[in-house]
């Protein structure tokens, strides 16, 4: 009987026949559970003999079904593996490689431009205040210059107006960058202030609420505007060639004095035709902006650093560089992820 039982076990070809077979013998009504349950029927003596050998042909069925589901169990990982397979010889699925966008190329090269002249890149917030975007650079409440930064002013969420101890804005440009360092650090040093500017502005083919700046400023001891000429010709020179030239116009922005535009000459290297291309605003620091920065740092228990020091500083439009290098007649087109526009100016890896 318990050979049969198990060899009935040991052939079963399946989970599930096993599973059928264990209730089949060991069930509630199971074959052997009827047995067991029919030795209070027998005499006592013949009771003891045959439970001795129906528990042990329990535990021996048990310990088989276990032994015969494993195999099966295992058996089933093997199939599946086997029915799942990769073969890892085949060639892999090739997935398109993304590319920094063309501004952030554009960014990227001009930083690293003025690094290899010893300048430090330097970031600084969005979410700007009021002094250090307007005040500290000579541009006070009543200035006419507030107008061409007509932007985006913050509000705080109730509960936060504590925090808010000066008027909030999105930055107009990266000017601040500059105050904040300065307030922390000695001079002389090299600094450039990438970043992203916000102005209320209609869009148009040139126009954007939001763009991209660079800004730079030397700041030491008997700085010129010779100074400021030669690291714009040198970064000229690096963006479109040994032949660009540097020419300055005068200007007026409140924050330098002297003012300056400057343009690049810039020759077309397929029909040898030249021209100038403005390129953004530089000038000596104002002393205005070199007091302000004193007072800050006043005010912060630091010693006064900048009165009789000399500087520089310049600015110029990401956008306008990336325009003007690959001829592209509309600014809105880098901001409208059209894939077309941005994959030709993928980077060969």
């Amino acid at each position: 009987m318990l050979e049969d039982w198990l060899i009935e076990v040991r052939a079963a070809p399946t989970l599930e026949a096993l599973e059928a077979l264990r209730v089949r013998l060991l069930g509630k009504k199971g074959e052997l559970t009827r047995k067991l349950k029919a030795l209070k029927d027998l005499p006592p003596e013949a009771r003891r003999e045959e439970g001795k050998k129906l528990n042990e042909a329990k535990h021996v069925l048990e310990a088989a079904i276990k032994e015969r589901a494993e195999e099966l169990k295992k058996a089933a990982i093997a199939e599946r593996l086997r029915a799942e397979a990769e073969d890892v010889t085949l060639p892999g699925l090739g997935f398109p490689a993304g590319n920094l966008h063309v501004l952030t190329q554009v960014m990227g090269e001009l930083v690293g431009i003025f690094e290899r002249m010893g300048y430090r890149a330097v970031l600084g917030p969005e979410v700007e205040e009021e002094f250090y975007n307007f005040d500290a650079l000579n541009i006070p409440p009543h200035h006419p210059a507030r107008d061409m930064h007509d932007t985006f002013w913050l509000k705080p969420a109730p509960g936060f107006e504590a925090r808010f101890k000066r008027p909030m804005l999105l930055r107009t440009h990266t000017s601040p960058i500059q105050v904040r360092y300065m307030a922390s650090h000695t001079p002389p040093f090299k600094i450039v202030a990438p970043g992203k500017v916000y102005r209320h502005e209609a869009t148009d083919a040139t126009h954007e609420a939001m763009f991209h700046q660079l800004e730079g400023l030397v700041v030491g001891d008997a700085i010129t505007m010779a100074d400021l000429k030669g690291a714009l010709l040198s970064m000229a020179r690096a963006l479109y060639g040994p032949t660009a030239r540097v020419n300055f116009r005068p200007s007026y922005f409140p924050f330098v004095e002297p003012g300056v535009e400057f343009e690049v000459w810039w020759e077309n290297p397929k029909t040898g035709e030249g021209r100038w291309l403005e390129l953004g605003g530089a000038g000596m620091v104002h002393p205005a902006v070199f007091r302000a920065v004193d007072d800050l740092r006043e005010e912060k228990g630091l010693p006064r650093l900048y009165e009789g020091k000399t500087g520089f500083a310049f600015g110029l439009g990401v956008e306008r560089i990336a325009m003007l290098r690959y001829q592209i007649p509309d600014i809105r087109y880098f901001f409208q992820n059209r894939l077309r526009f941005l994959e030709q100016f993928r980077e060969e890896v």
